[in-house]
């Protein structure tokens, strides 16, 4: 079978490589110039570093057997770093413990619930019984309104905006039930995992182009079951004229949405029940600086007036001296494309930010900043309802020969390197089969 597989993230790779082994005639098309999509990083000195902040957790593992599959093993680390919450211009650890001891602006009545109620979501198994609820009815109902109101509602108003009253606790479920005090990173950037993986498809006779944009697909004939009966157009290069080359099957790991774009003979009922939903872009703006702007890796706010959702201090995971001694912060954001943030420039951005890092810590000043760069991509959160299960596209869609397989069907989950991987694998085996 001659494939053309749409994206060269960490699904659309995966795949690549399987199907590769089983001697299909792959090929990979992927806009960027480098594979891995939204964890696809960028060269500092000689590593790379994610465009977007990644790490693994003790459960996902499926990615970590992909790791040690490729030989990558040895170079994954483990740390338990800080995580905290800044409440009223103070950072709080939030850990279980901590919460208990230390959150002081909850009544100690308050902190055993709300720690109850955590522990309770992480033994807690499945999630059906969630998916009819918001996470703010059930939150403000079991871990109570102050707890509710302090702590949870200021994260999912950042994160989601005017949606936040309408997520569904099933997500909320899986942000607490899947992850991990215990955090792993591939020492040099996971970007030796997609780089790896487009060897081993090309080792097994499988082509990934990058830099290549595809701009259509269609059947030819009636019937996409001969051979070469899909079409696929593309422009493998900036300046190089568009190309028609013929599949036997397509396999789309792009955005729903732009999926449909691509192909329109899609059918209208199909595209009017799974043409559906919103999902926010992510931005995120990275600093160096010459110190450290404080001891914790993940902090995130509840304190109103930060324009960004999370700071993240990728050096109070990794040690500074495998990044030239620089101290990497992450200033992230999920936001609809069509937020102003989009469209400024990165000094704009710089002198919107800057000024909030002095809140974090008041000895902060911008000539700490030796260097910067700025990364945006759309379709990177989606907005999960309680009618999001309602509207996930089957990956076997109504085209013969053509798969779906992207992000939105990782669900309750909403986007993750293990998740995509655990899904090519599954899927590989229903498309072989």
């Amino acid at each position: 079978m001659r494939t053309a597989i749409l994206g060269g993230g960490a699904l659309g790779l995966t795949l690549a490589l399987r199907l590769a082994q089983r001697g299909d005639a792959v090929v990979v098309m992927e806009k960027e110039p480098l594979p891995g999509g939204l964890a696809a990083g960028f060269p500092i000195d000689n590593v790379h570093l994610e465009k977007f902040y990644h790490h693994l957790f003790r459960s996902d593992t499926t990615m970590i057997a992909l790791i040690n599959e490729l030989g990558l093993g040895e170079r994954l680390e483990w740390h338990a770093p800080k995580t905290s919450s800044m409440v009223d211009g103070k950072a709080y650890a939030f850990s279980p413990l901590d919460i208990l001891l230390h959150f002081s602006p909850l009544p100690l009545v308050d902190r055993v619930r709300l720690g109850a109620v955590g522990a309770y979501l992480k033994l807690r198994r499945g999630y059906a019984a969630f998916e009819q609820v918001t996470a703010a009815e059930w939150m403000a109902r079991w871990m109570g309104k102050r707890a509710y109101e302090l702590v949870w509602q200021p994260i999912l108003e950042s994160k989601f905006g005017n949606y936040y009253p309408q997520i569904s606790m099933a997500w909320m479920w899986s942000r607490l039930h899947c992850r991990s005090f215990s955090l792993g990173y591939l020492r040099g950037g996971f970007q030796q995992v997609y780089d790896a993986l487009v060897r081993e498809i090309s080792a097994c006779g499988g082509e990934v182009r990058l830099g290549c944009e595809v701009l259509s697909a269609s059947m030819q004939g009636q019937e996409a079951t001969a051979s070469g009966a899909w079409h696929v157009s593309s422009k493998p290069g900036p300046d190089a004229a568009p190309q028609d080359e013929a599949y036997d099957r397509v396999i789309s790991t792009l955005p729903t949405r732009l999926t449909f774009r691509l192909i329109p003979e899609l059918p209208e009922d199909f595209r009017e029940r799974y043409d559906w939903g919103l999902a926010y872009g992510a931005h995120c703006l990275i600093v160096a600086l010459k110190q450290s702007l404080s001891d914790v890796y993940w902090l995130q706010f509840t304190d109103r007036g930060y324009p960004f959702l999370a700071a993240v201090e990728h050096t109070n995971l990794m040690p500074t001296a495998d990044y030239g001694g620089r101290h990497l912060l992450y200033l992230g954001n999920y936001l609809p494309m069509t937020d102003p943030l989009f469209k400024q420039s990165k000094e704009e951005v710089l002198l919107r930010y800057l000024p909030h890092l002095k809140r974090i810590n008041p000895l902060f000043s911008p000539d700490w900043v030796t260097d910067s760069w700025m990364f945006a991509a759309p379709f990177a959160q989606p907005i999960v309802t309680r009618d999001f299960p309602a509207h996930i596209p089957p990956h076997e869609t109504p085209l013969p020969n053509l798969w779906l397989a992207n992000m939105f069907q990782v669900y309750p989950q909403d986007r993750g390197q293990n998740y995509s991987v655990a899904m090519a694998e599954r899927l590989v085996k229903r498309i072989a089969g």
